[in-house]
């Protein structure tokens, strides 16, 4: 959304002028519609702002929550928060950091404020700040260097994710910087680039209907020289969100289905977590999950969460949008895949935490792959369900696989029964 500090040049034409008015009053009215209310101030998870990481022509905030442990070379997650939101909020109520502290990644949040919107949305729709090289895309791409840097991360485990106008920012970082970033999660977002020819009140409801070729050519125009591999999508949505309608969950899952050269009916078809979410997966020929649809019952505009202490709950709904139905973080945390089970924890989907008909499996990442109980994607091994990266494909890599339920594998190094 455009900021609403914008002026007008003395001797703009009154075209012009009347253009940016309008804009402004967008700014105020769509990011209200985008995240409502601003939340009031939190301080549970304590972040780290980070100053000097780039030239940041977007004039965003860097924060880092860093786990007490982390291993070396870990991977990163970006969070975006949605309008009137900030990142202390998003930290707060995601469940990110507590994900980040069991699978031991670091999180890096963006922030943006006034200055650039006038409801603090990121400015998923401007050119200024949706394209590769330039404004608020370029400045958190920006964080992902520093972080890399300063903390040794993986630069092969880059992953983004956000809400609302976070959630169009992640189809914007994923489309212009597909080299950057492996996976991103889009919770109530919008397809990249829908605004070329739509305002952003026909893109959010009722929802722009274009072609999976057309969608899918406005992510290779983002990056025109880039050839691939393209990140993989995780798309979440409420199945009553009356803002950010389910329209465009599949126009979203037509853009990057079509990217990836996969046809738009799913592969398979299944149901998660405590409220029936309608999983729907859509598998590469070497049996990656190239795309995810997650349909959330019952819910309308927000991140689902589901506040607990169990293996399978995170998140918290002390502030408006985080929504009480499932814990979205854990299950976009799986799709990137990272391990969500912690010390201690039961496997994902395990049913018998104390592992009485599970099976378990000891051998090198080329013998699971060749086994079924993985696969291969750009060098690197995935686990067959949880989608949880094993590292190189390669027959020198050892891992220990669980299944449980049976077709669903996990990583479970630290001991097996």
């Amino acid at each position: 959304m455009p900021s609403s500090s914008t002026s007008t040049a003395p001797g703009a034409p009154p075209g012009a002028r009347l253009l940016l008015r309008l804009l402004a009053v967008l700014a105020v009215v769509l990011g209200t519609a985008l995240a409502g209310p601003a939340p009031e101030a939190r301080a549970a998870v304590t972040l780290t702002r980070v100053t000097g990481f780039g030239t940041n022509p977007g004039a965003l905030t860097m924060y880092v929550y860093r786990p007490a442990t982390l291993p070396a070379h870990p991977p990163v997650v970006v969070a975006l928060h949605g309008c009137t939101q900030n990142a202390q909020v998003y930290a707060d109520h995601s469940g990110l950091p507590q994900l980040a502290d069991r699978a031991g990644f670091l999180l890096v949040l963006a922030e943006t404020g006034t200055a650039n919107n006038a409801s603090k949305c990121f400015n998923w729709f401007q050119a200024g700040d949706n394209r590769r090289g330039q404004g608020e895309a370029l400045s958190v791409r920006q964080m992902v260097s520093h972080a890399v840097t300063a903390h040794g991360a993986d630069p092969r485990r880059v992953y983004v994710t956000g809400l609302s106008a976070g959630g169009a920012m992640t189809a914007v970082m994923l489309a212009a910087y597909p080299d950057v970033f492996s996976a991103g999660a889009v919770v109530a977002g919008l397809p990249y680039d829908c605004t070329r020819d739509s305002s952003p009140y026909t893109c959010m409801n009722p929802g722009v209907d274009r072609s999976p070729a057309d969608w899918a050519q406005r992510v290779r125009d983002a990056h025109p020289s880039y050839t691939g591999p393209w990140p993989r999508t995780a798309i979440w949505y409420g199945d009553q969100d009356t803002t950010v309608v389910p329209r465009n969950a599949t126009e979203l899952r037509d853009q990057w289905t079509a990217v990836h050269g996969l046809p738009q009916t799913p592969t398979r078809t299944t149901t998660i977590g405590p409220n029936g979410t309608r999983q729907e997966q859509y598998l590469a020929a070497d049996g990656t999950v190239a795309v995810e649809v997650d349909r959330v019952p019952g819910i309308g505009h927000g991140t689902p969460v589901d506040p607990g202490t169990g293996a399978e709950q995170c998140g918290s709904t002390g502030a408006p949008y985080f929504l009480d139905s499932i814990c979205s973080s854990l299950w976009i945390a799986r799709f990137f895949g990272l391990d969500t089970t912690g010390p201690g924890d039961p496997g994902p989907g395990d049913p018998d935490p104390g592992g009485g008909g599970a099976a378990c499996w000891t051998a090198s990442n080329y013998a699971h792959v060749q086994a079924g109980r993985a696969t291969a994607s750009g060098g690197y091994t995935y686990a067959t369900g949880s989608g949880q990266n094993m590292g190189l494909y390669n027959t020198f890599v050892t891992h220990t696989l669980k299944e449980s339920p049976t077709g669903y594998f996990a990583l479970a190094d630290a001991g097996c029964p």
